[in-house]
């Protein structure tokens, strides 16, 4: 597994494929199309270092494609995962691609692109979106999220305010608390039709 873009070209040049190009290529077309960047044209990163030219406000952040992130588990998820086998209840789960980038940046920084930006190498952009990384993302696609949920009906529990519940009914008339979790970009539903859980997501985010 690479840890940057350069050793990802690297591993094109040595095995003879482009495997790894195309994928940069598709993840840069998907994070453009969701306005993550805006160009700023009124001068280049060194004008900018040098005081020469001015974006009042804004500091300079190091912005860089990350190629793994290991997530660990919680207990959460496997007394979720009891509660559904003792009450009969389905699971499905899902992961929201490209998840900060379906929230506004609340930060005011730019930086230098990188070679995965292609012919745009070197220009200042501009973040617009709450990219991976950042210190206000977490919040800022905690705050959306929870806000999903809400509107969906559901209460955060007491023991873990990533875990979701809301009152339903099975069809033999059996009351239940359906269940969703949240981590990060991993979302769990727990309910006798957790498709459509699944459903609602899948509209609301990519």
């Amino acid at each position: 597994m690479p840890k940057t873009v350069a050793e990802a070209y690297e591993i094109d040049h040595i095995t003879g494929t482009n495997n790894w190009t195309l994928a940069i290529e598709k993840e840069m077309r998907k994070i453009r199309e969701l306005g993550a960047f805006e160009k700023w044209n009124k001068g280049t990163s060194e004008d900018l270092r040098s005081g020469k030219a001015k974006m009042p406000g804004y500091e300079e952040i190091g912005c860089h494609m990350v190629f793994d992130i290991k997530m660990d588990g919680k207990d959460s998820v496997r007394i979720a995962l009891l509660y559904a086998a003792l009450n009969d209840l389905e699971v499905l789960s899902c992961g929201v691609t490209n998840v900060y980038l379906n929230v506004d940046c609340h930060e005011k920084i730019w930086f230098q692109a990188r070679p995965e930006f292609g012919e745009d190498e070197g220009l200042v952009m501009i973040i617009k979106k709450a990219l991976y990384g950042l210190k206000s993302s977490g919040a800022s696609w905690r705050n959306v999220i929870s806000q999903t949920m809400l509107d969906a009906g559901y209460e955060n529990t007491y023991a873990d305010p990533d875990v979701w519940r809301r009152r339903a009914v099975k069809d033999d008339g059996t009351h239940y608390y359906e269940l969703i979790l949240v981590y990060v970009y991993d979302i769990m539903s727990i309910s006798q039709i957790p498709q459509k859980t699944m459903d609602m997501i899948g509209k609301l985010y990519d």
